[in-house]
C-alpha cells in the first residue's frame, strides 16, 4: 500500500539512533551510515520507513557482517534483485511493520553515489523537493493498493532527478 505520511522532524533522530546501533555492533567494519529516502528529505511526505545506506570497505567485509545485521534484529536479503547491494530489513516484530531498509553497498559503488546524490540534490531545493512529494501523491492517489505500479509512475520523475543531481554531485 502507498500510504504517505506527513514529514516527521524525528525521522532524523531516528536513522541517527539506527546508525549508532550499526556503528556500536559493526565498529571498524562499517566505514559509515547514511540517511536516505524520502524519510531524509526535510519537509515533505514519506512512507514512514526509514531508509539506510551502510558503507562498507570491500564486498568480504560485508558479507562478514551479515551475523552482526542479524543480531540487530534484520532479515538479511542478500543482493535482492541488485548486484553489489545486500539489502536487510527490520520490522516491528508485534505489529509486523517496516521500521527500517538498509541497502549496504561498497563505499566507491556508483548505486552509493546515485542514492546520496538524489538525496543532497532534493535536499538543496525545497521547491525540487515538493515538486517531488508532489510526483509521490499523484502517484499513491493513482496506484492506492498496488506498491509496485507507484515505484514504477514515479520512476520517470526520480530518473530524470537523479541524471541532474549526479551531475552536480560529481
Amino acid at each position: 500500500m502507498s500510504v504517505l505520511a506527513p514529514h516527521d522532524p524525528d525521522w532524523a533522530r531516528q536513522a541517527r539512533a539506527e546508525a549508532d546501533r550499526w556503528h556500536a555492533q559493526l565498529g571498524s567494519a562499517l566505514i559509515a551510515v547514511h540517511h536516505i529516502g524520502s524519510t531524509s528529505i526535510p519537509g515533505i511526505a514519506a512512507k514512514p520507513i526509514l531508509d539506510l545506506l551502510p558503507l562498507f570497505l570491500d564486498l568480504d567485509t560485508m558479507e562478514r557482517a551479515k551475523p552482526a545485521i542479524v543480531a540487530l534484529g534484520y532479515e538479511w536479503l542478500g543482493a535482492y534483485g541488485l548486484p553489489g547491494r545486500r539489502y536487510c530489513r527490520r520490522d516491528d516484530p508485534e505489529t509486523g511493520r517496516r521500521l527500517v531498509q538498509a541497502h549496504a553497498y561498497v563505499t566507491d559503488d556508483p548505486e552509493a553515489t546515485r542514492h546520496l546524490a538524489f538525496r543532497d540534490y532534493l535536499r538543496a531545493d525545497p521547491v525540487r523537493a515538493a515538486a517531488y512529494e508532489a510526483e509521490k501523491r499523484r502517484c499513491a492517489q493513482a496506484h492506492p493498493e498496488d506498491i509496485g505500479a507507484y515505484g514504477a509512475c514515479k520512476s520517470p520523475w526520480i530518473k530524470t532527478a537523479e541524471a541532474h543531481a549526479l551531475k552536480e554531485y560529481t
